[in-house]
């Protein structure tokens, strides 16, 4: 069995496609179709199935695919090994609501440089319903979002955990001084909010929807500082993660508001595709990313 066919069968299972496998590997398609041809022929049996003009693997192609990952994986570390350059090399694609690209980026980015220099990333925000067709196409290697809980069997959840979020105005707004407020009155007040539909966004207005509720907001954009400065200065308010607030409300900047009569469950998931081969640098991108983002 050459390992060539296998590093080719975990891409076409990747891609879902002969066509988009031939391209990435630099193949001809008949090159790739002859490969998977030597592979069935040599275990006897189907790899592939073809359902309404979709790739599907047969139980045994999933079967091969365990394994042909972990070939794949060694043949990595290997060639890493032989290597004079002992750093880890690679190039990770990452798909983020824009609220957490910006704070990975701003907070992290320069230590993961340091510690990695050898790996390329390459950030693209989307909403999570686009993230998971991205994934499926494999145009990207994992996804972190700030959602409502996502679960599939297609999909793999490297680590999880539930998130705060707040209603917060600035210190200086007369909601500050407030003990509580309910819903129905706080939607009548000038809102600035991220995107509509992106992430914990979107899990808001559907929750706001449930109670025959909706916000309109004076102000729509998807960068939270530029948010949390406006707030500060004025008496508009937000609906953010804490993660994102929490050094302005210790500093006493802002103040995070009492809303009893709502619940709001966000997650924060770090996401891969089942089939998605973990290289050395995508395994140390994950690693990082549930050491600072997770674990901290």
């Amino acid at each position: 069995m050459e390992i060539r066919n296998l590093l080719t069968f975990v891409k076409v299972a990747e891609m879902n496609s002969f066509t988009k496998a031939a391209k990435v590997l630099d193949y001809s398609q008949s090159t790739v179709s002859f490969q998977i041809k030597q592979l069935e022929t040599e275990l006897g049996c189907l790899l592939f199935e073809r359902i309404n003009h979709t790739l599907i693997l047969t139980d045994k192609g999933r079967e091969l695919l365990k394994y042909a990952q972990q070939v794949t994986r060694l043949t990595d570390e290997f060639r890493q090994n032989m290597s004079k350059n002992k750093r880890i090399e690679g190039y990770v694609h990452i798909l983020t609501p824009d609220s957490l690209c910006e704070a990975m980026l701003l907070e992290n980015y320069a230590d993961f440089y340091m510690r990695y220099p050898g790996i390329r990333l390459k950030f693209s925000t989307a909403d999570t319903e686009d993230m998971l067709h991205i994934l499926n196409r494999n145009e990207a290697d994992v996804m972190l979002t700030l959602d409502s809980h996502v679960y599939h069997k297609d999909y793999i959840i490297a680590r999880e955990a539930r998130i705060s979020t707040h209603f917060v105005v600035g210190a200086n707004s007369p909601l500050a001084k407030r003990d509580e407020i309910p819903m129905r009155e706080l939607v009548s007040e000038p809102f600035i909010l991220t995107e509509l539909g992106m992430g914990y966004r979107g899990v808001l207005d559907r929750q706001l929807a449930k109670m025959s509720l909706e916000i309109q907001p004076v102000l729509e954009i998807s960068r939270t500082d530029i948010i949390t400065k406006i707030l500060e200065n004025g008496n508009a308010v937000s609906f953010l993660p804490d993660f994102i607030t929490r050094r302005k409300v210790e500093e006493g900047s802002l103040k995070y508001l009492n809303v009893p009569d709502i619940d709001i469950d966000i997650w924060q998931q770090l996401i891969y595709h089942r089939n998605k081969w973990i290289s050395q640098a995508l395994d140390a991108f994950l690693r990082y990313v549930i050491d600072k983002e997770f674990d901290r």
